[in-house]
C-alpha cells in the first residue's frame, strides 16, 4: 500500500470513528451534530407525524431546499409576496412535484398592502424597519416598495387543502408575526408544529417580540422544543434574532 493510499484509509477510519462518537453523545442527550437542521429539526418533524410545510416567508427557497437536503420528503407549500424572489424560488421549486408556490403576502385578512423591499432581498417587511436592524445590517436597508395581494392562513389552508394537524407552520415576515397569526384565528390551534422567527429586541415597528410569541403560542397549545440562533449585532455579539420550533403540547 502506497503513502496515498494508506493516508487516505486512515481519513477514512477517523472520520467513521467521528461519526460514531457523535451519535453516541448524541443518544445520550447532548447536541454536537454539525447538521442540527437535519439530526434535530427534521427527525423532530418525523417523530411527530409532520409531512407538510406551509412554507410563509419563503423568498428564494432556501428553507425548502434545506428541508429537501434534510432528506424531508413531504408536501411544501411555499409563499413569498415578492416578484423577484418569487422567480427564483418558482425555478427551484420547478424541478420538485411536491412543492407548489403560491405568490403572496399573509396577513390578518386578505387585500393589498404594500411591502418595504430591502436590499438583501430577505429582510423584507410589510413593517417599517427600526434604525438598529438597518445599522446592524447595512445590506438590509429598504430600496423600494412593491404591491402584493394578501391572504391568510386559514384561506391558504383551504385553498390548498392542508391538514394542519400533520402540518408545520413556518413563519419567516420579519416582524410581521402576529399579523400572521391573527390570519389562522380557525386554524391555528389545529397545527401540529410552528416554526417561527423572534426577535429579542424590537428590529421593525410595531412587531411583537419573542416573550409575546411564545405566550401566545402557549396559549394555544404549543410547547417551545428548541431554538436556533440567527441575526447578531456586528458590534455587541448580542442575539437579535431566532427561530423558535415549536410541537403541540401532549394531551
Amino acid at each position: 500500500m502506497n503513502t496515498d493510499d494508506s493516508r487516505t484509509r486512515i481519513q477514512r477510519l477517523a472520520a467513521r470513528a467521528l461519526g460514531e462518537a457523535r451519535g453516541l453523545v448524541n443518544r445520550a442527550g447532548f447536541d454536537v451534530t454539525r447538521n442540527r437542521f437535519r439530526h434535530r429539526f427534521v427527525h423532530a418533524l418525523r417523530a411527530h407525524g409532520i409531512d407538510t410545510v406551509l412554507d410563509i416567508g419563503a423568498n428564494t427557497g432556501q428553507f425548502g431546499r434545506a428541508l429537501r437536503q434534510a432528506g424531508f420528503a413531504g408536501r411544501i407549500h411555499s409563499v413569498e409576496p415578492l416578484a423577484e424572489a418569487g422567480v427564483a424560488l418558482r425555478a427551484r421549486a420547478a424541478r420538485d412535484g411536491n412543492w407548489t408556490v403560491q405568490r403572496a403576502a399573509v396577513s390578518d385578512e386578505p387585500g393589498v398592502l404594500t411591502m418595504n423591499v430591502a436590499g438583501n432581498s430577505v429582510s423584507s417587511s410589510v413593517l417599517p424597519m427600526l434604525e438598529r436592524h438597518a445599522a446592524a445590517a447595512p445590506a438590509s436597508r429598504y430600496v423600494g416598495v412593491e404591491p402584493v395581494e394578501a391572504t391568510t392562513v386559514d384561506r391558504i389552508v383551504a385553498d390548498h387543502v392542508l391538514s394542519p394537524a400533520v402540518t408545520l407552520l413556518k413563519i419567516d415576515v420579519q416582524g410581521y408575526e402576529s399579523a400572521v397569526l391573527d390570519g389562522a384565528a380557525k386554524t391555528l390551534g389545529e397545527f401540529g408544529a410552528v416554526r417561527t422567527e423572534m426577535s429579542l429586541v424590537p428590529l421593525y415597528q410595531g412587531q411583537a417580540l419573542l416573550t409575546d410569541l411564545v405566550s401566545r403560542l402557549d396559549q394555544h397549545g404549543f410547547e417551545l422544543w428548541f431554538v436556533d440562533p440567527g441575526f447578531v449585532e456586528p458590534n455587541t455579539r448580542r442575539l437579535l434574532q431566532l427561530d423558535g420550533v415549536f410541537f403541540r403540547r401532549a394531551p
